[in-house]
């Protein structure tokens, strides 16, 4: 075939242009430093790197919400580490106190102004914030969770970091589990608060001078209750002993003892009470120092238990009566705890029937047929009054697991029993000063609460549809807690059986007060009209006194033990309760003086050791969370180099290959040019 000069010029302007695209394409990775800018030029390499853009994008946000997490997981730490040395501190003055020989009451004065100042700082520690959000009050960040009061304002929610893919890590402690948390491992412990002192040692029967002297496990119970100048060897010591064992369940029992029978058998067969057998150990009964008995759950993680006890004794038998027996036959109403309290407390005063009490308070008696004689109360006392505010003393507990109740919880869910067939007794006045005496009857049927003037009896409804009276078993606290507020405020239904009048006395009373179960699941009514309120309300079984009867299925406010060991944690209430006991200079439990309460310093040391412990263990998994998002902040750091360096790979230029690459092409379309030249020069000349 003849190569023609058109020929020959087509074929050198297709390879002109290859070179200037060859070369153009060589000069733009070089000036922008990757080797594709459309995906057109090379798909493979477009869509490696956009996946390597979005792992990049979601490795920054895991960095992002891990060093978040991390700065308030390293906060936290550094907060506990202050609580933890402040701890420290309030445990050297707990200890220097104790030691009662050398303080005087000046120096344990100001050591208690210096354990307030303390709990000041541990306030100002738990509301520490992190650009104004609250650390330690879960997910109400902007909430301050704690209150001048002590209270805990915050919520138990928790709050993640995401970590990984579908991978989350908590980094927050809420003030709910770290103030509030719950101990499984600590054994529930209470102990009386009377000391007892043996009565032959201080009043001799030979005339000699008496002595001061803490009765002891070994003495007798002739001892402890005194001499009745009667040899005989009979049963004339009757103790009364109420309470609640590990499982929630309540019990109330008689013991009967002999003059020459120890204290230490009485505690044996208080223990019997709780279940003990020669085999196996319900609880611990032991008596301290200062004769006070001490029960000590041998149950871990359970906060149900508790005691209450009282003693009686006649010192007139040749009557033919025994007055300490609430079942003797002098008796019109036989069985009743309230039989006692024509007794006397003083001994040896008392020449006829002597009452020994065990517990005392400063409730007030919620019957008139027990008034005089404060430790015969147990569960029929009246509500703590503060202003317009009154509230009960006891925590409802659910049975199964040892959680505070809320509203929604079932009354037959804290009970002893099945609620069905029995009855509680509200008693007190409302806000207007008006008396007022409810029975709640709970039935399967239908439960119903009834005034006291006998005239009505008005349904309790539930929820369902129809709606009618709902089954004892199945009414909730909201339901009771209606009850009472309706009666507290003086706002009844307009009729016996009608849910829209139900409804609408329940909106009324709500106007005028309200009714509530606070955080560690006590009952609260707050007067809404009147800054000091005249409301007063008892609520309790009304089987309570009655040794003939069923003991009672629920205790809502009481005269019993004092707690100084509880699986249950409330921080800043046992913080108080702790210095309080300094304040008022009680070694030990002692109702005479100033607060009747308090638990005492020497068990004080014991209640703030369980603090610390329950810091240490939160502490420990704050310093967990930590190490987690540490590692993960060097994980994602080390994936998002190892990503940035893939994709620099897949799409940025290599210069120096680039650069020779251009050097190449140039050389070759200078000498391309050059050929151009030279052959053109030939044509011409040939042509010529």
């Amino acid at each position: 075939m003849r190569i023609t000069s058109d020929m020959y010029y087509k074929n050198l302007q297709t390879q002109n242009s290859r070179s200037n695209e060859r070369l153009f394409d060589v000069n733009k990775q070089i000036s922008s430093g990757l080797k594709i800018q459309y995906a057109k030029e090379d798909v493979s390499t477009f869509t490696e790197t956009m996946r390597l853009d979005n792992e990049m994008v979601t490795l920054g946000q895991i960095k992002k919400s891990t060093e978040s997490g991390y700065k308030v997981s390293n906060q936290t730490d550094t907060v506990l580490n202050e609580f933890e040395t402040t701890l420290n501190r309030t445990r050297t003055l707990l200890i220097q106190v104790a030691n009662d020989a050398t303080q005087s009451s000046a120096s344990i004065d100001a050591i208690a102004n210096e354990l307030r100042g303390l709990e000041k700082h541990f306030k100002n520690l738990a509301n520490t914030s992190i650009n104004g959000q609250y650390i330690f009050s879960g997910s109400a960040i902007d909430t301050k969770p704690i209150a001048s009061d002590g209270t805990y304002m915050g919520n138990d929610s928790l709050r993640d970091a995401f970590i990984g893919n579908g991978v989350k890590q908590t980094y927050n402690l809420s003030g709910s589990e770290l103030f509030l948390g719950e101990e499984s491992n600590v054994k529930k412990e209470v102990s009386t608060n009377v000391p007892q002192y043996n009565l032959i040692a201080q009043h001799p029967t030979d005339g000699s001078d008496g002595v001061d002297k803490f009765i002891t496990p070994s003495d007798t119970i002739r001892d402890l209750m005194g001499d009745t100048d009667d040899a005989t060897d009979e049963v004339k010591h009757h103790f009364y002993v109420r309470g609640s064992k590990t499982d929630g369940t309540s019990f109330q029992t008689e013991i009967k003892m002999k003059d020459n029978n120890t204290v230490d058998e009485l505690l044996t067969q208080i223990g019997n009470a709780y279940g003990n057998t020669q085999a196996l150990k319900i609880v611990n009964v032991t008596m301290n120092k200062y004769g006070e008995i001490v029960v000590e759950d041998k149950i871990k993680g359970s906060s149900r238990l508790d005691f209450h006890m009282i003693g009686a004794v006649d010192f007139d038998l040749d009557d033919g009566d025994d007055k300490a027996d609430i079942n003797d036959g002098s008796y019109s109403d036989p069985g009743k705890i309230g039989n006692l309290d024509d007794g006397e407390t003083n001994y040896p005063d008392a020449t006829d029937l002597f009452v020994k009490e065990f517990v005392k308070s400063d409730y007030s008696s919620a019957a008139a047929d027990i008034s005089k004689i404060d430790g015969l109360l147990y569960d029929r006392t009246h509500f703590t009054k503060d202003g317009s505010s009154v509230y009960s003393s006891n925590s409802q507990i659910i049975k199964d697991t040892n959680a505070f109740a809320t509203n929604s919880t079932k009354l037959s869910e804290v009970s002893s029993g099945s609620l069905n067939g029995s009855s509680f007794k509200l008693q007190g006045t409302d806000i207007g000063g008006n008396s007022y005496d409810v029975d709640i009857n709970f039935n399967s049927n239908g439960s119903t609460f009834s005034p006291d003037d006998g005239t009505t009896n008005y349904k309790i409804f539930n929820m369902d549809t129809p709606r009618d009276a709902v089954d004892g078993d199945k009414m909730t606290y909201k339901q009771l807690m209606d009850v009472i507020n309706m009666v507290t405020t003086g706002n009844y239904p307009a009729s016996e059986n009608n849910a829209d009048d139900y409804d609408n006395a329940i909106e009324t009373a709500s106007d005028s007060g309200d009714v509530s179960l606070s955080y560690d699941g006590k009952i609260k009514f707050q007067d809404k009209l009147n800054p000091s309120t005249k409301a007063d309300i008892a609520l309790f079984d009304s089987n309570s006194g009655d040794f003939t009867a069923a003991s009672s299925l629920m205790t809502f406010n009481s005269n019993n033990a004092l707690t100084i060991r509880d699986p249950k944690t409330d921080f800043f209430k046992n913080l108080n309760d702790i210095i309080t006991a300094v304040e008022n200079h009680k070694i030990y439990p002692d109702n005479t003086s100033g607060d009747t309460r308090s638990v005492g310093i020497e068990n004080s040391i014991e209640m703030l050791d369980d603090l610390m412990e329950h810091i240490d263990r939160s502490h420990a998994k704050v310093g967990t969370q930590s190490n987690s998002l540490t590692n993960s902040l060097e994980r994602t750091q080390t994936l998002e180099m190892s990503t940035m360096k893939l994709r620099s790979s897949v799409i940025d230029t290599d210069l120096a290959e680039a650069s020779l690459s251009l050097t190449q092409l140039t050389t070759n379309y200078q000498a391309m040019l050059s050929t151009v030249s030279k052959v053109s020069k030939l044509s011409l000349v040939n042509y010529l």
